[in-house]
């Protein structure tokens, strides 16, 4: 399981850049946390991002969770409709229960 520890832009750019760099590289793709506790805010680009991540984790037969959401950046996911395509938890431990369990 690998856990992305995610920040506001432009690092937001840089850490899922890397994190789809560690994908494509790994022989056998891991299921992916994406913690969002550090970010404060999402645009267009980060959710652009975000589904491009969720497609090469799903083409991979393998599952995303997204934890730790706050207030501001879970309204931007409810306006665009995005809380029905993501699955997400309150925080880490949360998600690597739920992905060891298989729920």
């Amino acid at each position: 399981i690998l856990i992305a520890e995610m920040n506001d832009e432009p690092q937001f750019s840089e850490d899922i850049t890397s994190l789809m760099r560690q994908l494509e590289e790994s022989e056998q793709a891991p299921d992916v946390i994406v913690n969002l506790q550090s970010v404060t805010y999402l645009n267009s680009s980060n959710i652009a991002q975000l589904l491009k991540l969720r497609k090469t984790v799903s083409a991979a037969n393998r599952r995303l969770r997204v934890c730790s959401v706050g207030d501001q950046v879970w309204g931007v996911l409810l306006i665009t409709g995005l809380d029905k395509i993501f699955e997400f938890t309150d925080d880490v431990s949360t998600s690597l229960a739920s992905l060891q369990l298989g729920i």
